[in-house]
């Protein structure tokens, strides 16, 4: 399996912390020298190791906050 290479360009957000020190954040990053995106997935204190996650466009940020903005919480 090839490496993945990936630079977080921008820590956005720290949306929680584990007992363990990983954290679940909002980053813009670009996987594999592509153009960044918007990245939420668990990271190690050090961002060498990840969980999974969801990336998404610009666009795709929008759409989940104008559904987030119509939920009521």
């Amino acid at each position: 399996m090839a490496d993945i290479k990936y630079e977080i360009k921008e820590n956005i957000g720290v949306l929680s912390e584990s007992t363990k020190g990983w954290k679940k954040e909002l980053t813009l990053i670009s996987w594999n020298d592509k153009i960044p995106k918007f990245d939420i997935r668990d990271w190690d204190p050090e961002h060498k190791k990840m969980g999974k996650g969801v990336t998404l466009t610009n666009e795709e940020l929008k759409e989940l906050r104008d559904i987030l903005n119509k939920m009521e919480l």
